[in-house]
């Protein structure tokens, strides 16, 4: 899984095109979200994505490896504990947002020591 960021200058004229871009191309958004102009989604196909988006001339800014973790979205503190652990490890988050399933997607500069500070093993993150 990887996270793709795109420029989406007109807000939801972008993300219309982007969306009908990739849906053609048989790419699914697992997760994602818009802000400061740039959209942001994970994909499990992120060559075929920007393929496409660089065919219909759309600017993918990055593809980055992504963390994903679970995390107890109905316990009130949860989302602070899990930054804090990051923070004390000296891990630099990019990007975070939640995916279709429930999980975290973390965008670091450290994916290792982010998942050592997580408990996570550092292996292929879980489809």
């Amino acid at each position: 899984m990887r996270d793709i960021a795109i420029v989406a200058r007109d807000g939801a004229a972008s993300l219309e095109r982007i969306g009908a871009v990739l849906g053609a191309a048989g790419v699914d958004l697992l997760g994602g979200g818009m802000w400061e102009r740039t959209a942001h989604y994970l994909v499990a196909d992120a060559d075929a994505a920007a393929r496409a988006l660089a065919e219909a001339d759309i600017d993918v800014i990055a593809v980055s490896e992504v963390l994903l973790v679970p995390l107890e979205a109905d316990v009130p503190g949860a989302l602070g504990r899990l930054m804090r652990q990051l923070d004390v490890a000296g891990v630099r988050l990019d990007v975070q947002y939640t995916d279709h399933d429930g999980r975290k997607v973390l965008v670091v500069d450290d994916r290792s020591r982010a998942a050592r500070a997580l408990g996570l093993a550092d292996g292929p993150d879980p489809a």
